[in-house]
């Protein structure tokens, strides 16, 4: 199949991860979209070249490759597909004024998404924790998001802690502080913090 067949269940996924600007799961992706790409679809984008989809710790995580960022770029001027019913016929009327916004504007599409940055440090929390509220170390958030820029992850803690429920907390027993700890360290209120808290939704 070219990329100018493409399934609907195959364009909403490139939209979703143009809009999300990162790495996503099954799991994570259909929490937000309520889609799955696996099977056939995957293997389509895949072999297409818009969409890299490597197995990571046993799951396939899935990121919007540059062909398939430009692929959404089309999308724009789409006609609505087949089938796709109201909630499509909806979704291509927005694409179509966000076409005519950026022709006038002079903006590209990529400009509207930028990346989710807070959302990566929360989803690296959720991964370590399984959901639990546990405090984990900044040390390990920012090993396990190894190329986000140190500046990026240290606005996206001072953003998270602004919000109810996020706790970015100095380590009580200062002596059990490693060397990665102290370097992980993100100051806020002239107090350097090492831990993050996310509490449990009930």
């Amino acid at each position: 199949m070219s990329d100018d067949r493409l399934t609907l269940t195959e364009r909403s996924v490139l939209l979703v991860l143009l809009a999300e600007a990162r790495e996503l799961t099954n799991a994570e992706l259909y929490a937000i979209s309520g889609l799955k790409l696996d099977g056939k679809y995957r293997r389509n984008l895949n072999d297409l070249g818009l969409v890299n989809s490597p197995r990571i710790n046993g799951a396939f995580v899935h990121e919007l490759t540059d062909r398939g960022a430009v692929r959404c770029v089309a999308e724009l001027g789409a006609e609505r597909p087949d089938r796709s019913g109201p909630a499509g016929g909806a979704l291509y009327a927005v694409l179509a004024g966000l076409g005519r916004y950026l022709a006038d504007s002079g903006h590209a599409l990529a400009d509207l998404f930028p990346p989710d940055i807070a959302g990566q440090v929360e989803a690296a929390y959720a991964h370590v924790t399984k959901g639990t509220g546990a405090p984990v170390r900044l040390a390990v958030l920012r090993e396990r998001l190894d190329g986000l820029p140190r500046g990026e992850f240290d606005r996206a803690l001072g953003l998270l802690s602004r919000r109810e429920g996020v706790h970015v907390r100095s380590e009580a027993d200062q002596k059990t502080l490693t060397e990665a700890d102290l370097d992980a360290a993100i100051v806020l209120g002239g107090t350097p913090r090492h831990l993050l808290t996310i509490e449990a939704s009930r």
